[in-house]
């Protein structure tokens, strides 16, 4: 099953040049009072093959690696992908009756989430071996973690941070542009004290303040996107990964065949 796309609130599609995609009729206004965050463009710094069949939900650098985690009924898995080839090297299956969401790295775990059945899965994070459950209230969407929290997004306005052991519910945050809530939250990765997000259905990437929910940049993905050129309206972009070590930023997405380096101005 897909999920029914609704359009994102106009007010963060106006956060772009008038050449963005047709948008719906504006809901409130945004407070005159909060600056209009910048948008940026990135640099695409190299390219890597990337499983065009890969419906990513997930995607994260761990440990020197590169894990996606990748959705669908009866096709979800776990993955450790070589970066320079897009080769599978590890897999772990997710039941069939299950679609796969987000993933996010705990010490030596990864934590896998479920789309509406509530059920985090845990692997051991060098051999995907499983380690158990763990269950969570809502929908899973993305999943990040800060080193305190385990951070969830549902498709809402709203990400939630959990416990990493036990996925009780230590805080919300309710994330804002110019004052006017930013749903549609999807893939999360935690990037030098910020979120990132993507957006479901947008060319963008937004970067969020943790600590007050405000959206501080927007990243224009369109370049990319129509590099990329998919024709399936779900091959949206769709997947984040960091690697703090070298200082690399990753994007992907979903059924795309390419997986993107990128560099952001500074």
């Amino acid at each position: 099953m897909i999920r029914r796309y609704v359009p994102a609130p106009l007010a963060l599609l106006l956060s772009l040049p008038a050449t963005a995609s047709a948008a719906p009729a504006p809901q409130a206004a945004p407070a005159a009072a909060e600056a209009r965050p910048p948008v940026v463009v990135p640099t695409v710094v190299a390219s890597f093959p990337h499983d065009r069949e890969a419906f990513t939900e997930g995607l994260i650098w761990h440990g020197g690696a590169l894990y996606e985690s990748v959705g669908l009924e009866g096709r979800s898995d776990v993955r450790r992908v070589e970066l320079a080839t897009g080769k599978v090297v590890k897999r772990a299956v997710i039941p069939p009756a299950q679609f796969g969401e987000g993933l996010a790295a705990w010490k030596d775990q990864l934590v896998s989430l479920t789309w509406h059945d509530g059920i985090a899965h845990r692997w051991a994070a060098a051999t995907l071996r499983p380690l158990g459950t763990a269950r969570y209230s809502g929908e899973g969407w993305g999943l990040t973690s800060d080193r305190t929290a385990l951070i969830r997004s549902d498709g809402s306005a709203t990400l939630t941070f959990h416990d990493p052991v036990t996925l009780a519910v230590k805080r919300t945050l309710k994330v804002t542009y110019m004052g006017q809530p930013v749903d549609q939250l999807n893939e999360l990765e935690w990037v030098e004290g910020t979120i990132l997000a993507n957006v479901w259905h947008q060319p963008m990437i937004v970067r969020i303040d943790p600590a007050s929910g405000r959206v501080t940049q927007v990243i224009d993905l369109r370049a990319i996107v129509a590099e990329v050129g998919a024709r399936d309206p779900e091959a949206v972009a769709n997947g984040i990964a960091w690697d703090a070590a070298q200082r690399r930023l990753f994007v992907t997405g979903k059924r795309w065949p390419t997986l993107f380096e990128i560099r952001l101005p500074r």
